[in-house]
């Protein structure tokens, strides 16, 4: 590319022909890279290192189920509405292969027992006939019943949160091998039956090394000892270690427990060998109480972590108890790269940031929000992140005020980033601030709410009054794909797959452009509102330009490409768009195209 941008020069020998064939090969070659450039610019979604192989693609000896779309059922919160069912011991199903791998995810759906505490089952892995592996899975960490924020109790009904998912690592995986996924018959197994939603190959590359100069939390200085041990001290004296030096924290490769708050000063970077081989992990027997948990809290500028796994042993949701997973303030210019998080109650509930780069990391089957940039978030980025069965919001901007904001909020991205299946509440949700954005995003199968919410549903304002987050500048909502999504929520009824919902306060300046809305449960687009006495929200400064919408309804009959509720007042404008069936049910709402 170099030579590309060197001016032309010619000789007097060269004949006008000849000038011109440059001329025009050099514009062909431009036209290419302009091409290719912008093709990378239009892709929607995180780029996935793995390959998803659906159940109900699979040759099976198990019962298909689905396509269901109601609340409080297996099938809807399943990849694609379907899922393949094990009713007796020895079913399987089986997929070729279509590159190396090694390492497997199961995302799988066993019943839960009487008491709540769930039950267990053994699938086995085999290629080519040839048992790989056996794996335990188990419901202890799925189901939940009952109104928000839910129960174990069965008793309360109207189950949500069917699925957990199972990764290996350390096999051998052939492009071509016939891969057969089985349930087995093993001593303790008392589930009655086993489902199966998808598997994921992947090819993961070896652990990385120890940085120069840095730290382990295993060495004995620290109070490390073997990987059985509880290693929350040892971290703690490593990290502390590492402030004062200036070196960097080393995970090795291990399961480390930890089992209380570790705190990350400033100018502090923790490095583990990779998300599949450092893990913090919690202890089952200590996580009841709330203080005893994996949670790794920001405080201060220039905190970098990377490249490690957190396993949280939480199996139910308790909005007064703290959250664990990656919380606290990380300032300014601080970075998450290359984590996996599971089983904690949020992924990360971050606040009090200023150009903070959230990249490359994946938030599976939590009991609340994927990644939350709350309280005080200026400048800030979730870039490639991928989010599967959160128990809320996939990805959330909510400037809130409950404690003292550093950063005036606002001018947040969302990025690249790829939300799938939540059981509860939406893929990615802005609730205020100013100038935030929602680009190039892909949401797949986001069932109990809308792919997209834009929403004053929550409160942005101090109790004073002198600060007020809501809605300002302009909030951009762009080069999205969103597939199966908007379906029934608890406290709203159907959600659209895109939504707008002005709820007692009022919306000011959104663009929505080349949005691609296809097979929604409910609405494709709406504008709700909810009004009490004088308080009437009015969406002002709003357009869609470039939407398309197809194939909506597919959940619930009597439903439009676009429907604005009795209760919405204000305006929106729509451009060059492609969305059929238009509803507008309110006298106090005009659409100007």
């Amino acid at each position: 590319m170099a030579e590309l941008n060197r001016p032309f020069s010619f000789t007097k020998k060269q004949t006008v022909f000849q000038i011109m064939d440059i001329k025009f090969n050099y514009i062909i070659i431009v036209l290419f890279f302009n091409a290719l450039i912008s093709q990378a610019q239009e892709k929607r979604g995180a780029t996935i290192p793995w390959a998803t192989y659906e159940a109900e693609d699979m040759k099976t000896t198990g019962t298909i189920l689905g396509p269901k779309y109601d609340p409080y059922q297996v099938e809807t919160e399943s990849s694609g509405q379907k899922c393949v069912k094990f009713n007796a011991k020895g079913q399987f199903v089986e997929f070729t292969a279509a590159a190396d791998a090694n390492s497997i995810v199961i995302r799988f759906s066993l019943p839960d027992s009487q008491n709540g505490n769930g039950t267990n089952s053994t699938l086995g892995i085999y290629a080519n006939g040839k048992l790989i592996k056996n794996c335990r899975i188990t419901s202890h960490y799925a189901w939940l019943y009952g109104k928000y924020p839910f129960t174990n109790n069965p008793g309360a009904g109207v189950p949500r949160h069917f699925y957990d998912e199972v990764r290996i690592k350390d096999m051998k995986i052939r492009k071509g091998d016939l891969i057969r996924i089985k349930r087995e018959d093993q001593e303790g197994d008392d589930a009655d039956y086993s489902i199966i939603d998808l598997a994921d190959l992947e090819n993961i590359a070896p652990p990385l090394k120890a940085p120069a100069n840095s730290l382990s939390i295993t060495n004995k200085i620290f109070g490390g000892s073997d990987l059985s041990a509880d290693y929350t001290q040892a971290f703690k004296n490593c990290i502390a270690k590492a402030a004062e030096t200036g070196k960097q924290v080393w995970i090795p490769v291990g399961t480390f427990k930890i089992t209380g708050d570790i705190d990350v000063p400033a100018n502090v970077t923790i490095q583990g060998a990779g998300m599949w081989y450092s893990t913090l992990a919690g202890d089952e027997a200590l996580y009841s109480d709330m203080n005893k948990r994996v949670r790794l809290k920001g405080d201060g500028n220039n905190i970098h972590l990377a490249d490690f796994a957190i396993t949280g042993k939480l199996n139910y949701r308790k909005d007064n108890e703290p959250n664990d997973g990656i919380v606290g303030s990380y300032g300014t210019n601080s970075t998450i790269s290359r984590i996996w998080i599971e089983h904690t109650k949020v992924g990360m509930w971050i606040e009090n940031s200023q150009n903070l780069t959230v990249t490359d990391c994946r938030m599976r089957n939590t009991m609340a929000d994927g990644i939350n940039f709350c309280v005080g978030m200026s400048k800030s980025t979730i870039k490639n992140c991928s989010t599967r069965g959160t128990g809320d919001d996939c990805f959330a901007i909510w400037p809130t005020t409950f404690r003292t904001q550093q950063f005036s909020p606002g001018q947040n991205l969302i990025i690249n980033c790829t939300a799938q299946l939540p059981f509860l509440a939406n893929g990615a949700a802005i609730y205020g601030g100013e100038s935030n954005k929602i680009s190039h995003c892909s949401f797949v199968d986001i069932s109990p709410g809308s792919a997209i919410l834009i929403s004053t549903t929550f409160p942005t304002e101090s109790k004073d009054k002198s600060i007020n987050n809501n809605f300002s500048g302009t909030t951009v909502i762009e080069d999205c794909d969103i597939k199966t999504s908007g379906g029934f929520d608890h406290d709203w009824d159907w959600r659209a797959a895109v939504e707008i919902c002005v709820d007692k306060r009022s919306i000011k300046g959104i663009e929505m452009r080349n949005l691609n809305i296809v097979n929604s449960l409910s609405n494709g687009l709406s504008v709700i509102a909810k009004n009490v006495g004088e308080q009437i929200g009015v969406l002002a400064n709003t357009t869609l330009q470039n939407v398309n919408v197809s194939n909506y309804g597919i959940g619930v009959k009597d439903r439009y490409g676009l429907y604005i509720s009795s209760g919405a007042h204000g305006s929106l404008g729509i451009k060059k768009s492609n969305i059929r069936e238009i509803k507008n049910v309110s006298d106090n709402f005009s659409i100007v195209q």
